[in-house]
């Protein structure tokens, strides 16, 4: 499971040097793709994969909002392989996408990782803050 929250940068050659902590999942490579929310996903391949077998290959292509969704995510998607210093290229088109500029966070959610421009990770978070509390109510109330 992937957690926490870790401030990095990327240099020159938009490459971003992955937590030491997450590296070992991504050792099989990965694939980061355009995010919800204004920030962009890392998936290790095999998340990737479960992900596209598990939810996005059942949805049915003649759907208009299920070739919106393939498109947002595969047009946007670039194969990410480490190198020995941990790090790996993030495309031109994806930084501009999330608004990424030097710095930057990487955030452990679960089965993947996010990729947030600093201050604007900062802002969502008030944004969370200020609604968790009544957003967890209203789930809970589904399950009901």
């Amino acid at each position: 499971m992937l957690l926490g929250e870790y401030a990095h940068t990327l240099d020159d050659k938009n490459r971003l040097t992955l937590p030491a902590k997450f590296r070992e999942s991504f050792v099989g490579g990965g694939v980061v793709t355009r995010g919800l929310d204004g920030c962009l996903y890392l998936f290790a391949r095999q998340q990737w994969e479960d992900l596209v077998a598990g939810r996005l290959a059942e949805l049915d292509p003649l759907l208009e909002e299920t070739r919106l969704m393939n498109r947002y995510f595969f047009s946007g998607a670039a194969e990410a392989e480490p190198d020995k210093q941990g790090r790996i290229n993030v495309p031109p088109a994806l930084i501009e996408h999330a608004r990424l500029g030097r710095e930057v966070i990487v955030a452990g959610v679960q089965d993947h990782l996010e990729i947030w421009d600093r201050a604007a990770w900062r802002e969502h978070l008030k944004q969370v803050e200020g609604s968790a509390q009544h957003v967890a109510e209203r789930l809970a109330a589904k399950r009901d």
